[in-house]
Parts: structure tokens; C-alpha cells; sequence
């Protein structure tokens, strides 16, 4: 077997806002394997400063790892517990290459275009009138739900939008979720939860910033809608530290993002300790290209999670990968009227 590792960059169409900043493009990195004339690929979807293995030894470790393929994704993945989005590069490429087609990871009634994924519509912070646009926009096309980032421009005025909102859709036409990436101070955040709850929000994500447990914990026993975990689930690497977090905070809900909490194996270990302990969950995609897109979603719908959730679409990149994945009326589908046209060899190498 032979493995290679390839940098890739993605261009936003448009500089996209987090409470963290502007982002301009995002990095990923993209191992291929080949065996016997068959080739795999898996996506290494790091997002710098927010991502646990963003560190200056992430790209020695990425080609260790494929020094050390021989080994197997399961001795990778153990041996990787610090490199989350790694693991998943990593377990990504040998399901491709066990597939009869690369790209085809969980065959389904949605890969086969039958069935579809809800997913929420998000909107991006920036200027009031440009998230206005993009609520809009969400609207017309149909989604039920929509996730609004907040914490970036005056609070007011995203309460604005939000009252907006619900002066024209009622929670059951439209189920609002918010994430406010950790932006609220410890000491206002229940202040500005009972503000939020005069919309009938579906849930804030990580109203206060990771690792202050005590302030969290408080929160999700005090908050008038429900908290959901996010940023506070990365770096949490073993089981027993999974159980520890969920048991000493106990939120409502938990947001999985595969390439930071170590694939579907890390995803499976926290659904597994959710469900034990009654706490709801969905899926959540982290700014990957359409190959680590493709193999999240066609995951995601084997959980049978009716719930909608956080897949994005591709559209983000003026560089992405044409793929089959779609979006109409607030549902992802698998198109199989559309094709890859990508070339693994001829892109990357093998």
C-alpha cells in the first residue's frame, strides 16, 4: 500500500465571519492511498485556531502517518488520539479504498437519491443588512430551519433580526437555532439567554467560551432554552473524559463535528455516551470540501437522526470539487445525475 498527503487551499467566494474573525480560505490536506490498482481518499479538514491539532507539528505527523499506512486505520486511530481531524483522513481513505467507487463510502436510499437529509440554512455573520439578505434568502429556499451565528456585530441588533424573524414565521414554519462560537462573558451570558428566549430559539451553541465547566454547568441548569456543546467537545479525546465533561455539565444537546472530535469513530463514542445519558445531538460539517462533505453526509444519514442537521453544501469555494450533493427546499440530496468529475491521480497524485 502506498500513502501520499497533498495540501489543498479553498478561496471563499465571499470573506466569511465567525466571532473569531474573517476568513478569507481554508486549508485542507488530503491523503490518497493506492493498493493493487484501486485508490482511496480522505480529508484532513483542519480549520486553524479553533481545531485541537492545530499545531506546528501537524503536517510532520500527517506524513508519519502515511509512512506507517501499513499498519491500518484502527492502530492509526489509537495511535492519533491528538490529531482528530487526521484520524479521520486517515479512516476516510481506507473506506474509499474498500469501496467500489472512492466515493461511495455508505450505501444508502440516499446515496442512491431517494431519500434526503434535512439540514439547517446558515447565516453567516456580518453587517445587519447582509444577514438580513441571507435570512431571506434561506426563507425563499425552503429551509425550516435556520442557524444564525451571533456575537459579531451589536447584540441588539441581532436581536433585531431575530424579532424579525419571528414577526414572520412562527417557530413551527421556522425552527431557529443560534451559535454564539463561545462569544458571551460568564457573568452576562444568562442575562442575554433570557433575552434570546423571548424568539423561542430551538438552542444557542456554546453561549460562553470552552473549559469553564463550573459557568457551563451553571448555565445549562439555569438557561430558559436549551444549550447546545460544540467548541467544548474538542480536545476531549478518551472515553472516560467524554463521560466526565457530559456528566459534570449536562447539556441539552451536543454538536458532532467528525474531523475535530476523530471521525466516526470519536462521532460514535460521544452519540453513544449521549444517548445513555438523554442528551439529544446532531451532525454538524466543519468548512470541508465536497470530498470530506460527501463522506459526513452519507454517514449521517445511516444514524437515522430525524433531527435537521448542520451539513453545509460546497457552495462556500470558487475552487471546490464538483460533486453529487445538492440542496433544494431546506433538504440535502445525493444526485446522481451529477458526477464528481474529479480525477484523484491527475489532482493529487498518488
Amino acid at each position: 500500500m502506498k500513502a501520499s498527503c497533498h495540501k489543498y487551499i479553498l478561496n471563499f467566494k465571499r470573506p466569511s465571519g465567525t466571532s473569531r474573525g474573517v476568513m478569507t480560505e481554508k486549508e485542507s490536506f488530503f491523503i490518497v492511498l493506492g493498493q493493487n490498482g484501486k485508490i482511496g481518499i480522505g480529508e484532513c479538514g483542519i480549520l486553524r485556531g479553533l481545531s485541537i491539532d492545530d499545531r506546528p507539528d501537524y503536517e510532520e505527523k500527517l506524513q508519519w502517518a502515511c509512512d506507517n499506512i501499513q499498519f491500518g486505520k484502527d492502530w492509526l486511530w489509537d495511535a492519533l488520539l491528538e490529531f482528530p481531524s487526521i484520524q479521520f483522513g486517515i479512516e476516510m481513505a481506507f473506506l474509499s479504498l474498500d469501496s467500489e467507487n472512492p466515493f461511495l463510502l455508505f450505501p444508502s436510499d440516499f446515496t442512491n437519491g431517494t431519500k434526503s437529509i434535512e439540514i439547517n440554512g446558515l447565516v453567516w455573520m456580518g453587517e445587519e443588512a447582509f444577514m438580513k439578505q441571507q435570512i431571506e434568502e434561506k426563507l425563499a429556499d425552503g429551509f425550516r430551519c435556520i442557524k444564525l451565528k451571533i456575537g459579531a456585530i451589536d447584540f441588539d441588533k441581532e436581536l433585531q433580526l431575530l424579532r424579525y424573524i419571528r414577526e414572520h414565521f412562527t417557530p413551527e414554519r421556522i425552527e431557529i437555532r443560534v451559535d454564539a462560537n463561545g462569544a458571551f462573558n460568564s457573568n452576562e451570558a444568562l442575562l442575554k439567554l433570557n433575552q434570546l428566549s423571548e424568539f423561542e430559539l430551538h438552542s444557542i451553541e456554546q453561549p460562553i467560551r470552552k473549559n469553564n465547566t463550573d459557568s457551563m454547568s451553571e448555565l445549562c441548569k439555569t438557561t430558559p432554552f436549551p444549550i447546545a456543546l460544540d467548541e467544548e467537545l474538542i480536545g476531549v479525546f478518551t472515553l472516560a473524559e467524554k463521560e466526565d465533561l457530559l456528566l459534570k455539565i449536562k447539556p441539552q444537546y451536543i454538536i458532532l463535528k467528525p474531523s475535530f472530535v476523530g471521525g466516526f469513530r470519536g462521532t460514535q463514542e460521544w452519540i453513544s455516551l449521549a444517548e445513555k445519558h438523554n442528551i439529544g445531538w446532531w451532525i454538524t460539517s466543519a468548512l470541508e470540501s465536497n470530498i470530506g462533505l460527501n463522506a459526513i453526509a452519507q454517514w449521517t444519514y445511516t444514524l437515522n437522526n430525524p433531527m435537521p442537521q448542520g451539513l453545509g453544501t460546497g457552495a462556500l469555494y470558487t475552487n471546490n470539487f464538483d460533486c453529487p450533493l445538492k440542496v433544494s427546499q431546506g433538504q440535502l440530496w445525493y444526485s446522481n445525475d451529477l458526477d464528481w468529475n474529479l480525477d484523484i491521480n491527475n489532482t493529487f497524485g498518488s
